[in-house]
């Protein structure tokens, strides 16, 4: 483009230009959006167009701006609209809500997921072959609650829409694009975008299409810092054993800011003044360099802003103001956790008159009506044998049977007979009457059922119908078979077809199906069955109290229950059924429910069997084909009675193509089964408005409501009155979700539009009670459970009296607490109220109820609420669960789809936000996790609905495997304590003072005193290691002082006293001749751990030098440790580097070109081939407090630092360690700890030189290779102290766990073993010293063998238990470690409290060791000085002669770090200079004595402040989160936790298939809301092995938050959660 070039561009849009183009060749954005960012890119830049305002290029806008126009709804042409949801009023309602939020629209940020994790997947996969095109729409929402819900297996296309819905579609997609022209592809289904401006442009930019303004760019300053840290853009652990990652200390400049910058606001990127709509401006420019959008984290490490461009955005969304108002927090007062949330002054409360009980009409008893159900097939079967009982039909719609009531009637006797006398033997029939039996049928097979249930009714046997069993793990089969064990069943009735289809085992016999008892089966068609004996004959008694069936029922928590119904009941019910209906003799009734349960067994089953009727039973496979196929029946039969659920009419209002032939005027009763659901309202009215034409009266249409307990509560009564118009009630959801009724006039959009289900049955009783605590009647005016008093209910739970005294013996109580009658009510499990005109209304199920914060919410609103945000394009078949788990002590609601298997990840998350948003505006509740499952994949109820509790054990349990998730606990969690609020900090002399009084000791606390101890230590004569080294050479020159070992368990090489003291002299030659060196210069040794290190660092003692030892940079990855190796050199100024020669030409190769400039290195020495000759003389040091070494580490927060030793100091340390651990020369210590700084250093290269013993040296790395050669070394060489790092008793955890008997039986034995001490500079990790004391117990070790040790930078080594296992009076011995369990709770607010080992909240803190001899310690607080009283936080601070003195720097930023070597105390003793260790901890007198005598102080660490993070003005120790996070999944094997800009950011490292990635996200997001009181802002998911850890095992978490924000972990998930 010419004007490009003739225009001077600025650098940073050239990058920007150059990013972008990059973008495009990888496909991270397409053409289109390429264009545009380029244009907008260049807009500045180019001629304007004359008429457009000038300032318009520059307009910048925040990503939140109002707009008409959303990019959200892609016009899509597929499928109408679902209309059987909907009360029109709902849809309409969720539409106008959707279309107000577009005003307010939330920016979300879209997780990112690796492309793997995207799965795509054709519709062929899907859809079955060969179905008829009628089946062209998917049937809906399958019955989420009930489970009696059967599902279709239709394709998909795009019928024509039904009459009523052709409107609506047009006014919906007007909604949804008022004013938009455009309709835009996002740039990229991946994580792609480039940054804030990809994401926040393509995903959600709400900008007005009238004039498009560019999203703002996210332009953040960029510092200049040292080059070290870019190192490569892998993250992962190096190959070797740990590396120290590292990056550089912050230069000091007015640029540094320690904090990370807050980037909620954005800044323009151009210095103009630009306008900005309702954005105050404020002109800034911003240095930009080479690249043109970095952020940095707070230690000046750029950041690509992809990551952090989301993050901002969740920053932003959640800077929102957000609904509930601050009255809803509790203050977490330490007795009481939790404030009961005060209820609102301003909810509606009810106000009406207290209810009074509803009568039915009388039971009008009919002279001939029969005296039982068996009197009545008696009578049938007898006098009109030929009348038609029951057709079925196959699944051509053909009739397959004709069942009449002859031969129902000698069926049933037959099957009577053989039940009661052909199983078994004469003496000891298997079933007497009265026993139970389990009848299992298939759908399609009502005929045998029928004969079998009656079969069981003449023999007085109980049947027990339940679904035929299709795998043995079905969903809810256990619970089944829970049912058949307490029922004592121990026979199945089945068909012959079904028994054949049955599961079979390797032999052909029926499994045992999980859970079940062990069952005969029995097959009861005629031809297998014996004939009767002409003088065997039922018994036909009067219906009297006796069980006649038991219907099963799933509860909420997925439990079965039975629930017994008696002969009289029975019969009762019929009679009531028949009189409400109008049931006359020989009518026709078609059904298309399932006949073994609820309203179709009742009609289709009993009651028509009282009254000769002819049943037409249309099975599920027959509906799946031809969903009008019940219409057609009623017309070709001229049926007076139809029995089906809302769905049904729905499809047939799918499948209607204004059929000619149709007519429906011989329906007198449309029986509605689930008239109660929310959403059958619509399909009523859209089934009516179809077919009214047809024939189809008004008045037919008879929704009815039912429950398992109380069987039929109420039925409208077909009328031949059509002027009497069906009720209806237009309710607040607002009212309802606070239980009371409020008639919505004002047309708001949350509202629920319900129908009446007609009035209660004849003979029946009913009240209305609250549904919490007493059953107490409710006030006209207010919502509650429907009570009903009749002879036709159920009677019993069956063998659950107490459930059932609950249940079905109710007594209702008026205000004045008088019962209102002798008589007990059945609970029905329905939700809702009496009307005018004693019309009942049902507005939910108690099982379906969710309480958030004391509002009530029916789940089947919810559902029909995500329904109505776009049905048919998006869920798959109208599959969705809503459920609720309880989160910090309330419920959260829980919404889980199917999504459509050729849906993107766009169309995912674009219906996510949508639903979210009509949830929050119509039932203003808070959703706290969406999550989308690919279709077909969620367990299923028999009938192919969605089996709620199965789905919610797996959600919680973390086996769902989503493919989507959204949490949005920010909005939900509304119950979180008030953030501290830091109160003003009490001076540090009243503290003492309050100490004093309440008679609390100072908190202090020594080991015993290095002067007053007695010893023969001939080294203290001498006040330099090197004059230590030259004695023992000429006492003991071959007394071995070093032995090196193989990863194999060989003597690789070994030291003698003279062989060392030989090779340090001639390399101290090589240091003067070939070095030129001076004294007091520097020399780095770069070697691996080992023999040559040791003699290194004596020969720069010898030549006056002073040593930094350094770890080699790992040759397969130099790239990540070369750069930190040259760090280390330059700092500390090395004169010269000392190493292999290996390793010198590794320091000079290509590839350590590639990572640093090689000709800046020092003089490198290679040590491989020494000069024979001796130096002149050795140096001897003029004073003690000069240099002897400097110790340079990492620390986890990346901080490089090197620690100055003296020489004075190091001899007090090694003499220090000699007095603890009893070392002299006859011992044997082995060592598998990384030789490069700190306690490791000194046991490897000092301490055998002092105290004479032998170190065998077992470098960790070798590991790696040999898990069991640390332990096998200690065996075999008898050893009895040893020293490791927890990454080394991790790896011998994890590594040698299964191996136990094999190391056994090669003779590993750990029973010498007195001392094993984990070198470390954290809290104790007492989790895995338990472990590895357990693992390692049968080989011998001794359980207190192991201890730990604690040191720091500003001194090594603070605390040291070598355990004896010998007797107290050995001098050194001291009580074993001791630890103490502390309520985290108050942790957090920097208090100790100690509970109770097992109590809530208790975190067990181990004693640190034992406190070296010469060292004092002292708590002060950290930020007043002061010191604090025994068992109280605060930092603790070290006395000791072998403090480090101070830090090594090259940057002269002295007087920051000088008080960590010297600071006093602001009060009490001032004069004492202490060391600050920058630790968290507390000291704790306890009751066990020390060998002295004394009582015995114990320090206990708890974590570093450097580590802590202040959240919510708490300060958390991350290692507390990260042990909830571990134990939350069984698939997480890592976690690191850092913050960022105030969000929690949790990593996890999943061990697993990446298909569980998603699972982890809510059950990290709840383990650490219920254990921490924190809302966890972002999850991260990534391999095994990413999270970096360093030598000593520390997880290093600023590098992972550095390599997260610059785009490097290469995640496999990240949720941003909302």
């Amino acid at each position: 483009m010419a004007d490009r070039d003739a225009l001077p561009l600025p650098l940073e849009v050239r990058a920007r230009l150059a990013e972008l183009e990059l973008e495009l060749s990888e496909g991270d954005i397409t053409q289109k959006g390429y264009e545009k960012k380029r244009a907008k890119l260049l807009g500045a830049y180019l001629p304007q167009p004359p008429g457009l305002e000038a300032s318009m290029a520059h307009e910048r806008r925040p990503p939140m701006g109002p707009s008409s126009a959303s990019r959200y709804h892609r016009r899509r042409s597929s499928g109408t609209r679902d209309e059987r949801y909907r009360s029109d009023v709902h849809t309409e309602a969720v539409q106008a809500a959707l279309a107000k939020h577009k005003e307010r629209k939330v920016a979300v940020p879209m997780p990112s997921k690796r492309r793997s994790l995207v799965v795509q997947t054709s519709m062929d996969a899907y859809t079955p072959p060969g179905l008829s095109p009628l089946s062209s729409l998917l049937p809906p929402l399958t019955d989420t609650s009930s489970g009696s819900e059967e599902e279709g297996g239709q394709g998909e296309g795009t019928p024509t829409s039904s009459q009523g819905s052709v409107s609506m579609d047009h006014w919906i997609s007007r909604a949804i694009h008022q004013g938009s022209t455009t309709s835009s592809s996002s740039s990229s289904t991946q994580s792609g975008g480039s940054g804030a401006a990809g994401r926040l442009a393509d995903v959600l930019a709400q900008t007005h299409v009238s004039k498009p303004g560019p999203i703002a760019h996210l332009s953040l300053k960029r510092k200049t810092m040292l080059g070290v840290a870019e190192n490569g853009n892998s993250l992962r652990r190096s190959c070797e054993f740990g590396s120290d990652l590292l990056w550089p200390p912050p230069l000091e400049s007015d640029e540094n800011h320690s904090a990370p910058p807050d980037v909620t606001t954005y800044t323009s990127e151009h210095p103009a003044q630009v306008e900005r709509p309702q954005v105050s401006t404020v002109p800034r420019t911003t240095p930009k360099y080479g690249n043109a959008e970095l952020m940095e984290t707070g230690d000046g490490v750029p950041v690509s802003s992809r990551v952090s461009a989301k993050i901002q955005q969740l920053v932003n969304t959640l800077k929102q103001p957000r609904r509930p108002p601050l009255r809803e927090f509790f203050v977490d007062d330490f007795e009481e956790l939790l404030e009961v949330q005060q209820p609102d002054p301003n909810q509606p409360r009810p106000e009406g008159a207290q209810m009074l009980t509803m009568r039915g009409e009388q039971l009008g008893v009919v002279t001939n009506w029969p005296p039982s159900l068996e009197a009545a097939l008696q009578r049938w079967g007898t006098i009109s044998p030929k009348a038609p009982c029951l057709t079925t039909m196959d699944t051509n719609g053909k009739p397959l049977y004709v069942l009449t009531y002859g031969k129902l009637w000698s069926r049933s006797i037959k099957v009577a007979y053989n039940i009661l006398h052909k199983l078994g033997t004469k003496q000891e029939p298997m079933v007497r009457p009265g026993d139970r039996v389990a009848l299992v049928f298939p759908n399609n097979d009502p005929a045998a059922f029928m004969v079998a249930f009656y079969g069981c009714l003449l023999a007085e046997v109980v049947p027990v119908p339940i679904e035929v069993p299709l795998t043995r793990k079905d969903a809810g089969s256990q619970q089944i078979g829970f049912l058949l064990g307490s029922c004592g069943v121990t026979v199945a009735l089945t068909s012959d077809a079904c028994h054949k289809g049955l599961p079979k085992g390797p032999t052909g016999e029926i499994p045992q199906f999980k859970g079940w008892p062990k069952l005969l089966w029995f097959v009861t068609e005629s031809k297998h069955l014996s004939k009767p004996p002409r003088d065997w004959f039922p018994h036909i008694k009067d219906a009297n109290n006796d069980t006649a069936y038991i219907e099963y029922k799933t509860c909420k928590d997925g439990s079965v229950l039975g629930v017994t119904v008696m002969r009289i009941a029975l019969l009762t019910h019929c009679q009531a059924l028949t009189q409400s209906c109008g049931y006359t003799e020989a009518e026709t009734i078609v059904n298309v429910l399932d006949f073994k349960k609820d309203v179709g067994l009742w009609h289709g089953i009993l009651t028509s069997v009282m009254n000769m009727m002819h049943v037409i039973s249309i099975p599920y496979s027959l509906m799946k084909v031809n969903p009008l196929s019940w219409i057609q029946k009623v017309c070709q039969y001229k049926a007076k009675v139809a029995c089906v659920k809302s769905r049904d009419m729905h499809w047939a209002l799918v499948a209607h193509r204004d059929q000619r032939d149709i007519n429906l005027s011989s329906l007198r009763m449309l029986v509605v089964a689930d008239g109660s659901n929310p959403w059958s309202i619509s399909s009523c009215d859209a089934f009516l408005n179809v077919f009214q034409s047809k024939g189809l009266r008004p008045e037919v249409i008879c929704p009815c409501a039912s429950s398992p307990e109380a069987l039929t509560v109420a039925i409208r009564r077909p009328t031949d009155d059509s002027n009497q118009p069906p009720g209806r009630g237009v309710l607040s959801m607002q009212g309802l979700s606070h239980g009371v009724i409020r008639v919505d006039t004002e047309e708001r959009l949350s509202v629920l539009t319900v129908q009446d289900v007609g009035t209660v049955m004849p003979g029946a009783l009913m009240c209305v009670v609250k549904p919490e605590g007493v059953p107490q009647l409710c006030r006209t005016d207010e919502i509650g459970e429907l009570c009903v008093c009749s002879v036709a209910t159920g009677t019993s739970y069956y063998g659950l009296s107490g459930m059932t005294k609950n249940t079905f013996e109710v007594f209702p109580m008026n205000s004045s607490g008088a019962p209102v009658s002798e008589y007990p009510f059945t609970r029905t499990g329905l939700l809702g109220f009496v009307g005018p005109g004693g019309l009942v209304f049902i507005a939910g199920k108690m099982d379906g109820l969710m309480v958030v914060s004391g509002r009530r919410h029916n789940a089947d609103d919810i559902v029909a609420t995500a329904l109505a945000v776009e049905p048919m394009k998006f869920v798959y078949r109208g599959r969705i669960a809503v459920f609720s788990v309880t989160v910090l002590h309330d419920e959260r609601i829980v919404v889980v789809a199917e999504q459509r298997p050729d849906s993107t990840e766009e169309d995912s998350f674009q219906w996510m936000s949508r639903v979210l948003q009509a949830i929050d505006s119509i039932h203003n509740v808070g959703v706290f996790c969406l999550a989308l499952v690919p279709a077909n994949t969620l367990p299923k109820t028999p009938l192919g609905g969605i089996h709620l509790s199965e789905t919610k054990q797996l959600f919680l349990e973390g086996s769902l495997h989503p493919c989507n998730v959204l949490m949005c606990p920010h909005t939900c969690v509304t119950n979180l304590p008030k953030p501290r609020q830091k109160q003003p900090e009490i001076g540090p002399a009243s503290v003492m003072v309050g100490n004093l009084v309440s008679g609390k000791r100072i908190a202090q606390a020594s080991g015993r005193d290095l002067g007053q101890i007695e010893d023969n230590d001939q080294a203290r004569k001498f006040l330099f290691l090197s004059e230590v080294l030259q004695w023992r050479a000429q006492t003991t020159p071959d007394h071995v002082l070093f032995t090196l070992l193989s990863s194999r368990g060989a003597v690789l090489s070994s030291l003698t006293c003279l062989q060392l003291h030989k090779r340090a002299e001639k390399i101290a030659a090589m240091l003067m001749e070939r070095g030129h060196l001076q004294d007091g210069d520097h020399v780095a040794l770069v070697y691996p751990p080992g023999i040559d290190l040791i003699a290194a660092f004596y020969g720069c003692l010898y030549a006056g030098c002073v040593p930094i030892t350094v770890r080699p940079p790992h040759p397969q990855n130099i790239a990540t440790t070369l750069p930190t190796v040259k760090m280390i050199v330059e700092v500390s100024r090395s004169a010269c580097v000392m190493t292999t020669q290996v390793i010198s030409k590794l320091l000079k190769s290509k590839e350590a070109s590639a990572a640093v400039d090689v000709r800046t290195w020092p003089p490198v020495l290679d040590t491989d081939d020494l000069p024979k000759k001796k130096p002149p003389q050795l140096y001897k040091p003029s004073n003690p407090d000069t240099l002897a070494y400097l110790d340079f580490s990492v620390s986890t927060t990346g901080m490089l630092a090197g620690v100055k030793m003296s020489h004075s100091a190091t001899s007090a340390f090694c003499r220090s360690i000699k007095l603890q651990c009893e070392l002299y020369p006859s011992r044997e210590v082995a060592i598998c700890l990384d030789p490069y700084c700190g306690l490791g250093f000194v046991l490897w290269c000092l301490c055998s030189v002092y105290s004479g013993h032998q170190s065998i040296l077992i470098p960790p790395s070798e590991l790696e290779v040999n898990p069991a050669l640390w332990l096998l070394a200690v065996s075999q060489f008898r050893v009895r102290d040893t020293f490791c790092s927890y990454s080394v008793m991790e790896l011998c955890t994890k590594g040698l766990g299964l191996q136990t008997e094999s190391l056994k039986s090669r003779g590993l034995d750990l029973s010498r073993v007195r001392t094993c001490v984990v070198v470390a500079e954290e809290r104790p990790r007492i989790a895995l010293t338990q472990s590895f004391s357990k693992l390692f117990k049968d080989l011998g070790l001794h359980p207190r063998a192991v201890s730990t040790s604690f040191g720091c930078r500003v001194n090594l080594a603070i605390c040291l238990q070598p355990h004896r296992l010998g007797k107290l009076d050995q001098g050194t011995s001291g009580p074993d470690p001791t630890t103490v369990y502390v309520d985290m709770r108050a942790l957090r607010h920097d208090r100790v409290r100690l509970v109770e080992r097992g109590s809530p909240h208790s975190l067990p803190l181990m004693e640190s060791g034992k406190i070296l001899p010469g060292v004092r310690i002292i708590i002060a607080n950290p930020e007043t000085k002061g010191p604090l009283g025994d068992s109280h936080l605060g930092e603790i601070w070290v006395h000791s002669g072998h403090n480090g003195s101070g830090y090594f720097t090259v940057y002269g930023d002295e007087a920051l770090q000088s008080d960590h070597f010297n600071s006093r105390l602001s009060f009490g003793d001032t004069q004492t200079v202490w060391a600050r260790t920058g630790y968290l901890g507390f000291l704790r007198r306890t009751e066990l004595t020390d060998a002295s005598g004394e009582r015995h102080d114990a320090l206990y660490v708890v974590g570093a402040l450097d580590e802590a993070m202040e959240l919510r003005g708490m300060r958390y120790h991350p290692i507390d989160i990260e042990t909830s996070v571990i134990r939350a999944h069984k698939s997480i094997m890592e976690c690191a936790v850092f913050p960022w800009t105030n969000l929690l950011v949790v990593v996890v490292e999943l061990e697993g298939s990446e298909q569980e990635a998603l699972d982890l996200v809510p059950l990290v997001t709840n383990a650490v809301l219920e254990e921490h009181y924190l809302i966890v802002g972002v999850v991260v998911v990534v391999d095994v092995g990413v999270i970096p850890i360093n030598s000593r095992g520390e997880k290093q978490r600023m590098h992972l938050r550095d390599g997260f924000l610059a785009d490097q972990l290469d995640p496999i998930y990240v949720a941003y959660n909302m």
